[in-house]
């Protein structure tokens, strides 16, 4: 019989361990998922006949193909970007172009976490500070005036945070479930992007087509790269800015000590003075700010313009990513890192080797599942032993 047995105290071993198994795990099913994906190879099966000698030559023929499927797509994903000389020229600036939205995201989702208090529509908030900060710089378009982005990024600022501000004062006023709301404001935002992008939002010279004006063509609206062939655009910065200022505040901070003392010990928060209501608009309020902010840089920047399909699930991903780096910024600013190379891995690997878009998410996926299925044993022991008789 396998039972479960709870820790005195986490296991701070198999806190370090976690992601990094969850990782190893995850290259090791994703393999087995793209060699069933390749399938058998017709010409191995044509080429033996059907004796017993040449079964178990067929047999270790397609075996050495499968294995050879599975291990070429997990170096396309995660070792061509960055050392390949053929990609590695346009995958590496690519790389802190994807991990800065998810870091910055992060850090803001990782200070609710640790509080107790679970943000899962970033993705939504993410999506109104583009829209906020887009239309901020829009209404001035075609001035080059120089204040016009930081404007933007106020804007952007301001959109995350009110989105967010909806969960917050529905749980604070009402006590709803955050995660169900913020989860469904999301569809909420999708749908004022889809109406941004066709009408008020729409470029009035884009004859008819979907899309707003193209923000990174004019220089009062544009996100650009600070130092040439490196990705480094003002979204990363930010993100960089956000995890030292996450650390300094969890580390030396009173508020960093409390967003703790209230994810750990409600009780003992409560009698130290932390007002429940204060720390949800808080967490909510800075995870949507952040969120709102990686939204207005991502649209100003690599993705340009308002679209219909301008959100690319950063909100959803970025829950991966505080998890995989233990909501720790450090750890957060590495999980990133490790996350855009999936991303940028796995459109290699749609381009090369033919895998469908679906199977990285599934690759994607299976990283949080094994994070979160192994983080159990940091709280638990595994008992194997005789049923006891009721």
């Amino acid at each position: 019989m396998i039972t479960l047995e709870k820790r005195p105290a986490p296991s701070n071993a198999w806190a370090i361990a976690t992601p990094i198994l969850a990782v190893l795990l995850t290259m090791l099913f994703g393999g087995a998922m793209f060699a069933a994906l390749a399938g058998l190879d017709p010409d191995l099966t044509m080429a033996f006949d059907t004796g017993e000698i040449g079964r178990l030559q067929l047999i270790q023929g397609q075996t050495a193909h499968l294995f050879g499927s599975a291990t070429e797509t997990i170096r396309v994903i995660f070792w061509d970007p960055l050392f390949h000389e053929r990609f590695a020229g346009f995958s590496r600036p690519q790389l802190l172009v994807k991990a800065g939205p998810l870091i910055l995201i992060a850090i803001g989702l990782s200070l609710g976490f640790r509080a107790g208090i679970w943000n899962i529509g970033a993705e939504g908030q993410y999506i109104m500070g583009a829209l906020f900060g887009a239309a901020f710089g829009l209404a001035f378009y075609p001035s080059e005036n120089v204040l016009i982005f930081p404007g933007m990024v106020l804007a952007g600022l301001l959109g995350g945070f009110l989105w967010a501000m909806i969960p917050a004062l529905l749980k604070t006023r009402f006590n709803t479930n955050e995660i169900l709301v913020s989860l469904l404001l999301v569809y909420v935002a999708e749908a004022i992007l889809a109406s941004a992008a066709t009408s008020w939002l729409r470029n009035p010279d884009g004859q008819g087509f979907p899309g707003s004006r193209n923000l990174s063509r004019h220089p009062g609206t544009d996100n650009p790269e600070l130092f040439a062939g490196t990705g480094m655009h003002w979204g990363v910065l930010a993100a960089f800015i956000a995890v030292i200022a996450a650390t300094v505040l969890f580390q030396k901070h009173t508020l960093g000590y409390q967003i703790k003392l209230a994810g750990q010990a409600t009780r003992a928060a409560r009698f130290a003075g932390v007002s429940p209501a204060r720390m949800v608009i808080l967490c909510l309020g800075i995870s949507g700010a952040l969120a709102g902010a990686a939204g207005l840089f991502e649209v100003s920047g690599p993705q340009s313009q308002i679209t219909i399909d301008f959100n690319v699930g950063y909100g959803f991903t970025a829950i991966i990513v505080a998890f995989l780096g233990r909501l720790n910024p450090i750890g957060i600013l590495l999980a990133g890192l490790l996350m855009g190379l999936t991303y940028i891995g796995g459109e290699l690997a749609q381009i090369i080797l033919q895998v469908p878009a679906p199977a990285i998410q599934a690759f994607q996926g299976m990283l949080l599942f094994f994070l979160l299925a192994l983080d159990v044993l940091s709280n638990y022991r595994i008992r194997v032993g005789k049923a006891v008789p009721a």
